[in-house]
């Protein structure tokens, strides 16, 4: 099968591998779409903090947003998964330890990521073995697109979860790539009152065009109180930001996470008896995440820009635009072209 390996810093190519073969409690799936993501981007790039900590290393494959079919099982797995339409986690625990065993899996200290760390092959490939534990079905009215969208889908929704909104309260979103314009999305699905802090006009125009109106720039941001922040952009400057402009006794969240270290100042945390909460992966948010795109209170289609070819891959990685494409921040491979 073919599939994207990323050799060394800048360097992606697609290689003929053999095809994987389930082991004992997988699944294999022929992949019907995969999508590009920062992380993919940072690990193309060598910015990716796990390969200065040896949590990842190249050769690598990557790609841990996905969907496809799943075309064959190993013994020990229900053969009901054959043919079934699927996406799933990411984040793959050991599954026996205190985590694990308390639905912590995606904190395991032996946690394996999808496409991402500890030589876990990814989802930019023809096909992938997964373990069955990790698989989510996909009904037929969440079409490739929307099924590539579940995994980050489910991070942005554990991210208005943890933002503890009631229906009808105000929420502000800091950054408008794909996680934060899926945040915006999930939050007004649930009845927030949602504004939008993007870098510049040109950022913002596709939140207003989802029918974000209250779409701001920094020197634009209104004076209203914020019942929660949710900063969901890759800025150091802004968790500090986020802390400054919540209300007192509400929450912060964390989703984004800068090049570099950024820094907030715990005494303003305590003196505002603000709640802060920090969100890694999905794993708790995908069943949510595909039952609001079945049931059609999220449209998160726009922001899928473009979809490419396996081929191309190395381009979208380096950063380049296929020809025609959307204005929206993502960009879907498609390995069967």
């Amino acid at each position: 099968m073919r599939t994207v390996i990323l050799t060394g810093p800048g360097e992606a190519e697609v290689h003929e591998v053999e095809p994987p073969v389930a082991r004992p409690g997988e699944v294999v799936v022929d992949i019907e779409r995969a999508g590009v993501c920062g992380t993919d981007v940072e690990l193309f790039t060598g910015a990716m903090s796990y390969l200065h900590t040896g949590r990842s290393w190249y050769p690598l494959r990557p790609g841990h947003e996905w969907c496809g079919r799943v075309s064959s099982v190993s013994e020990g797995v229900s053969p009901s998964w054959l043919g079934q339409r699927v996406t799933g986690d990411t984040m793959l625990g050991c599954g026996h330890c205190d985590r694990c065993r308390a639905g912590r899996h995606h904190v395991c200290a032996e946690l394996a990521e999808i496409g991402i760390s500890r030589g876990r092959p990814g989802a930019l490939a023809e096909q992938l073995a997964v373990p069955a534990t990790a698989l989510h079905h996909l009904p037929d009215i969440v079409d490739p697109a929307l099924g590539a969208l579940v995994e980050p889908g489910g991070n942005a929704l554990r991210a208005v979860r943890a933002a503890g909104l009631e229906a009808g309260e105000r929420v502000l979103v800091l950054g408008t790539g794909t996680i934060g314009l899926l945040t915006a999305l999930f939050a007004r699905a649930d009845g927030a009152e949602v504004h939008v802090m993007g870098r510049d006009d040109h950022g913002l125009h596709l939140a207003e065009s989802l029918g974000f109106t209250d779409a701001w720039t920094r020197g634009a941001l209104p004076s209203l109180s914020w019942d929660a922040v949710i900063d969901a952009s890759n800025a150091p400057e802004l968790p500090a930001l986020a802390l400054d402009l919540v209300e007192p006794g509400r929450r912060v969240v964390y989703i984004g996470l800068a090049g570099t270290p950024s820094g907030i100042d715990t005494r303003d945390l305590a003196l505002k008896d603000v709640t802060a909460v920090g969100i890694l992966g999905g794993s708790a948010g995908l069943a949510g995440a595909i039952a609001a795109y079945a049931g059609g209170s999220v449209d998160a289609s726009p922001l899928v820009a473009a979809t490419v070819g396996l081929t191309e891959t190395a381009g979208v990685l380096a950063g380049r635009r296929p020809t025609g494409a959307g204005p929206g921040p993502k960009i879907h491979i498609d390995p069967r072209r």
